[in-house]
């Protein structure tokens, strides 16, 4: 799914319009910020994935951190990104911290910026869930970069 953000722009009332006009904005701002809350409610754990903006280990850890709050992640991408929700997911399950609930593709349809037609692209959502082991997998990782992490400040 695109998403498209849209700027409003508003002509300056008169100053004694302004005053009038102040609690219908008020009441705008709070639908508007309301609607964005419920939004934000339904997909908490959704990670929507570039291939271009942040490493793969980013995309790794906070899956990882999604699980621990979530007990599951949906990963999401489109076109080229596929490869990289395909290898974070597997990557995930390797480890033992995941387990694989459903995986969905789909084509979306988007503007070409370039030529201003409409170009279909293969979005994929993958959904992961938490793994009997990820507790204690986790637990062990901690421990041993906590033992590391001494070690480390010693060669300094």
């Amino acid at each position: 799914m695109a998403s498209v953000q849209v700027a409003r722009v508003a002509a300056v009332p008169p100053p004694q319009a302004q005053a009038q006009a102040q609690p219908q904005a008020q009441v705008q701002t709070q639908t508007q910020s309301q609607t964005q809350a419920i939004g934000e409610q339904q997909k908490k754990n959704r990670i929507q994935v570039s291939n271009t903006k942040k490493p793969l280990f980013f995309y790794v850890n906070l899956a990882k951190r999604y699980i621990e709050q979530h007990n599951e992640v949906e990963l999401s991408a489109l076109g080229m990104a596929i490869t990289t929700v395909v290898t974070i997911a597997e990557i995930l399950k390797n480890n033992g911290l995941a387990i694989e609930k459903k995986v969905s593709t789909s084509t979306v349809g988007m503007r070409d910026d370039n030529k201003g037609r409409l170009v279909q692209k293969a979005k994929i959502e993958i959904v992961l869930g938490k793994s009997e082991k990820f507790d204690s997998i986790m637990s062990a990782a901690a421990a041993a970069q906590a033992a590391q992490e001494p070690a480390a400040e010693g060669k300094k």
